[in-house]
Formats: C-alpha cells, sequence, structure tokens
C-alpha cells in the first residue's frame, strides 16, 4: 500500500536510481531541490539504491534534511542493474500520482550522476499541460569533465548525434510529410532540437506509463526500450531544447551500458589505437630494452613463408627483432625446409612439449612455441599473409616498445574476399563479423572496441602470454583478448592499423568449425564472468553435403592448455588440461 502524498498539489514524481554514488548524489539532489517556477510540494523525489555498497543513502538523506523544501523517498530495488532500479521507481511513481487521482502528473527520471537546470521541471510541466505525453531533456557533458576528453571523443559524440537527429527527422517526414515531421516529433510545439530520450532525462504521464505497461524490465539500456515502445504505440516524444541536464562525462559508468560506457569506448580508441606507418623501425631499436621473438606458426604456407620471413629477417639485422621462430605442423609442401633456407629457426610442434601428446591446432602451436621463446616480448604472426611487409612487425612493436603500460597489442585491418580471382573489398573476416562481433558486443561490449578481434597478428609482453590458458584450437584469439582484459584491464591493451591483409580464406562449411571453437572459448569465459551457463560442446553437426547423405558430426578442438607460468611437466595426459569450467 503507497501511503497518500503529503501535500496535495503534487504534479510530479522524480525518480533517480543510484548505485555507489556518494560522491554524485549530493548535487543531483541540490539540483532537484532548487527548481523554480514551482509552488512547495509539487513533486517529490524517489532515490532507488541500486544495491549500493557506499554511503550513497546516508549523503541523500543529508542533503534532504538540509533541504526542507525537497521530499524525498528511498527506495530498495528489488534487483541489480539501473533498469530494475529505474523501472521500480516509475512504477512507484505512476501508482502514487494515479493514487492521488493524477493521470496527467509526470513520471520523470534523471540519473545519479546528472544535474538538471533549475527550470528543468517546470518546463517540462508546461510541456505536458499542452498535451505532451513523453518529454526527452537536453543532455550536456559537465564541461570540466568533458575537457579531460581526447578532442576525438568529443568530435565522434558531435558527429553521432547530428546523425541520430538527422535519422529521427527522416523518419519523422517519411511517416508524416515534411509539413508534419517537426510537429509530431515535438508534440505541436517547437522544431525538433536533439535527439535525446536518455535516463539522465525523461519523463511520461502517468496515464502514459500505464497504459504501455511501464518501463521495459532490462539491466540496462531502459531508455531505449522505453522509446521502442512509445514508438511503436505512436506515442510522439517531445525532444525540447529547454529541457537541459548536465551529466557527467566519466568513463568509469555503473552501468554496463549507456554513455559512460560509450564514452570509454571512444576515450579507448583515441588513446589506444595506432596506424603502423606511426612507428619508424630505427627508433624503435634506441626505445627497445629487452629480446623480441616473431613465431610463425606454419601449415602449408609454402608459396607465402619465405616472403614474410625475409622481411622479417630485415628487421633482425637491425637489431629490432631477436629471434624468428617458425613452428610448423608436419607440413607436406616443403614449409619448413624453405623457412630454414631463409633463416628461421625451425621446430615441428609436436617436438614441443612432447609428453603433453600431439599438437591438436594453431593454439596449441602457440602454447607450445612460448615454451622455447627466448623474446621478454613475442609477435605472433599467420604465415598465410600474402602481402605481409615489415611493417606488420613495427607497427605490432611500436605501442608496447613507446609505452611502457602496453602489454597486449592486437592487428587490425581490412580484407579483401577473393572469390574466383574475383577481389572484393571488406568482405573478407566472415567470422569475425558474423559471430566474434555480435559475441563481444551482446556479452563483453567493451571489447567491441577491436577492429578485429580475431586476428592472428598480435604482440606481447610474453609474461602475460605465459600467465593465459590457450584454446588448442581457433579460439585462441578470441580467449586472449578477453582474459588479458580481464587480468590486465583494457587500458592495458592497443590495436594497431596494419593497412590491407590478404590471405587464403577457407570455404564457407570449414568456417562453421571454426566459429564453433571461437564460440566455445568465449561461452567458457563468459560463464566464469556469470553471464552464461557453462557450455558442454560435443561434436558439431552439420547437415549432409548431399541430399542422400548423412549429418555429419565434426570433431572440433575445442579443450585448452594451461598457463605454463603454472604449468610442470609431469608427462599429464591432455584432458587435465581443461579449464575447471568448461565441460568438454
Amino acid at each position: 500500500m503507497i501511503a497518500q502524498p503529503r501535500d496535495r498539489r503534487l504534479r510530479a514524481v522524480v525518480v533517480v536510481p543510484a548505485r555507489d554514488e556518494q560522491e554524485r548524489i549530493g548535487p543531483c539532489l541540490l539540483a532537484l531541490a532548487e527548481q523554480r517556477g514551482l509552488e512547495p510540494g509539487a513533486f517529490e523525489v524517489v532515490l532507488v539504491l541500486d544495491h549500493c555498497r557506499d554511503a550513497t543513502r546516508v549523503r541523500a538523506l543529508r542533503v534532504a534534511a538540509a533541504s526542507p523544501q525537497l521530499t524525498l523517498i528511498v527506495l530498495e530495488s528489488p534487483a541489480p542493474g539501473a533498469g530494475h532500479a529505474r523501472r521500480a521507481g516509475m512504477d512507484f511513481a505512476c501508482r502514487r500520482l494515479l493514487d492521488a487521482g493524477l493521470p496527467l502528473g509526470l513520471v520523470a527520471s534523471t540519473d545519479a550522476d546528472s544535474r538538471v537546470a533549475p527550470d528543468w521541471l517546470a518546463i517540462q510541466l508546461a510541456l505536458a499541460g499542452d498535451g505532451a505525453r513523453a518529454i526527452g531533456g537536453r543532455i550536456d557533458l559537465d564541461p570540466q569533465e568533458a575537457a579531460l576528453l581526447p578532442h576525438a571523443v568529443l568530435l565522434a559524440r558531435d558527429v553521432q548525434a547530428r546523425a541520430r537527429l538527422a535519422r529521427l527527422c527522416d523518419a519523422g517526414r517519411a511517416e508524416h510529410g515534411d509539413a508534419g515531421a517537426d510537429a509530431r516529433a515535438t508534440g505541436g510545439r517547437a522544431s525538433q532540437g536533439h535527439h535525446h530520450f536518455s535516463g539522465a532525462s525523461l519523463a511520461v504521464t502517468a496515464q502514459t506509463y500505464r497504459d504501455i505497461g511501464g518501463l521495459p524490465v532490462v539491466e540496462a539500456l531502459e531508455d531505449e526500450a522505453l522509446q521502442r515502445v512509445l514508438e511503436d504505440r505512436g506515442i510522439p516524444i517531445v525532444r525540447s531544447d529547454d529541457v537541459q541536464v548536465t551529466t557527467s562525462a566519466r568513463t568509469n559508468g555503473r552501468a554496463p551500458r549507456g554513455l559512460a560506457h560509450d564514452l570509454a569506448l571512444a576515450d579507448w580508441r583515441a588513446r589506444r589505437s595506432f596506424r603502423a606507418d606511426e612507428f619508424d623501425a630505427e627508433q624503435l631499436v634506441k626505445r627497445k630494452t629487452g629480446t623480441i621473438s616473431v613465431i610463425l606458426p606454419s601449415r602449408e604456407v609454402a608459396d607465402t613463408i619465405a616472403r614474410i620471413i625475409d622481411a622479417v629477417d630485415g628487421l633482425r639485422e637491425l637489431g629490432l627483432v631477436d629471434e624468428i621462430l617458425v613452428v610448423d605442423s608436419a607440413s607436406r609442401d616443403g614449409t619448413a625446409a624453405i623457412a630454414a633456407a631463409h633463416g628461421a629457426s625451425v621446430l615441428q610442434e609436436d617436438d614441443l612439449l612432447g609428453e603433453h601428446g600431439p599438437a591438436r591446432g594453431k593454439g596449441d602451436a602457440l602454447w607450445r612455441a612460448l615454451s622455447v621463446a627466448r623474446g621478454e616480448i613475442v609477435v605472433f604472426l599467420d604465415a598465410d599473409t600474402r602481402d605481409f611487409t615489415p611493417g606488420f612487425v613495427v607497427g605490432l612493436l611500436g605501442p608496447l616498445l613507446s609505452q611502457r603500460e602496453i602489454r597486449f597489442v592486437k592487428g587490425a585491418f581490412r580484407r579483401p574476399l577473393e572469390v574466383g580471382g574475383c577481389v572484393i573489398p571488406g568482405e573478407g573476416g566472415r567470422v569475425t563479423e558474423l559471430v566474434a562481433r555480435p559475441l563481444l558486443n551482446l556479452y563483453a561490449p567493451r571489447l567491441a572496441c577491436f577492429d578485429q578481434p580475431l586476428a592472428g597478428e598480435v604482440a606481447a609482453r610474453v609474461d602475460v602470454l605465459r600467465g593465459l590458458w590457450f584454446p588448442a584450437g581457433y579460439g585462441v584469439e578470441i580467449a586472449n583478448l578477453i582474459d588479458v582484459a580481464n587480468e590486465a584491464g583494457l587500458d592495458a591493451l592497443a590495436q594497431v592499423d596494419l593497412g590491407e591483409r590478404q590471405n587464403r580464406h577457407q570455404p564457407l562449411r570449414d568456417l562453421s568449425a571454426m566459429s564453433y571453437a571461437i564460440m566455445v572459448a568465449a561461452a567458457t569465459r563468459l560463464h566464469d564472468a556469470g553471464l552464461t551457463r557453462p557450455p558442454a560442446p560435443g561434436p558439431l553437426a552439420r547437415p549432409p553435403e548431399s541430399s542422400d547423405g548423412t549429418v555429419e558430426l565434426r570433431q572440433v578442438v575445442v579443450f585448452e592448455r594451461p598457463p605454463l607460468a603454472s604449468l610442470t611437466t609431469r608427462g599429464d595426459h591432455e584432458s587435465t588440461f581443461t579449464r575447471p569450467s568448461a565441460s568438454v
């Protein structure tokens, strides 16, 4: 049972979800307490604590006690996540207004790291009085915090804002024609001024909130979900420039999505994305303080291995590279002999750590190579690149030798697809675009900033690599990326644009096995983070290749090798080397 409002002049209830916001909740509530143009008792504030572990509650109550004009109600969120907290608060606000006989009362919301303008609520109530059923305020970044971000971040935000506004206007014109677009989008008042409908400033009438069934139940991005519901119901959102909020430009937000997440990724890309041509090999030699090994896992690459080794050998003569190690998988086309003739040290993968059985895939070869590599920095290169240049190695080493805090570097490139002698720009990397990128965006969005998460071109400090689990097959690249980010933090990683890379392409049918291995490696780590159920991978079932065939059950290598740093050579069977969370 919800108690009746203490003041019959109530017209709005403002909801503020908060998780560990002891430093910011005070300014947020003070800005609400200083609303002008309203009668006393015209609004209440509902603070919804999202499983706070700090002094958010104490500081909020202290502000309320010192602000007689502020009516504060404190609730606990029933489940973790900003979406659940905002839903609980808006449900409460709606019932409070409807029980008071105020179907046109305003259910408004802002964020604990935001400060609303002094006339924020008065303008929204005026818009509601003119018939607006949903209102989005303009969100500006705190200027002092924004000044600390790279200019590229602010520029990207501005470009994205203009693009979103253009899409909104185009959608309105497509549905209602030029004359009606702006009027529909703004409730018949001013022309469209911005694209925002964000948790930092949104409002709907109590009747509208009830009619649409409330805020969609999601852990995050609940504002976007609410916008979709309103659009589906044909309820226009008034986006007025007069409704203004200043929000934090921090990059360490509490929610897994949202503005802070977007700013963090943009900030990372601005500081941790490089181009290979930014670095000069001779300058890197001067910065070099330890040994560097280049490792190439190889299988049937006689047509490309010589050019790659020759290019890297030039860097060895210069003093940048100390060791070129080719780990061959019993190639039958002369790969090993060619590599040796061009100056590489060649080892067969099964001869390395042979007490652990035969090597089972690319990841296994890399893991075994680490056991003999002498370098304090290791560069992994794919051996089937047709247009390889020394710039690949120089680019990968550049960030590591220029900034000591960087510990792991991924290559980035554009991949054309060659089909029947025809080269199609940008159509390579099918597994990346169809599997890895959607998977990371869905479950590990902070890693969505990497252009090529499956790139085999990697450089890292050897202690980092020797502390990782290595999937024996194709899951190694995505596994290493996720694990290093989890262990060292995103700021310890970087990516380098290596230009265009051409390599051989597998048939689509074979890519399903690669995709499966990648998904198992990622799912194992997602389970570790509590995001998914533990994977239980078996054979990969594929349809028959002919109408009278049978279903193919393909065994895909998905087991993992343990960190070399923790390995003791006891002749253990490979089944020992499975991550405890994975079922093989």
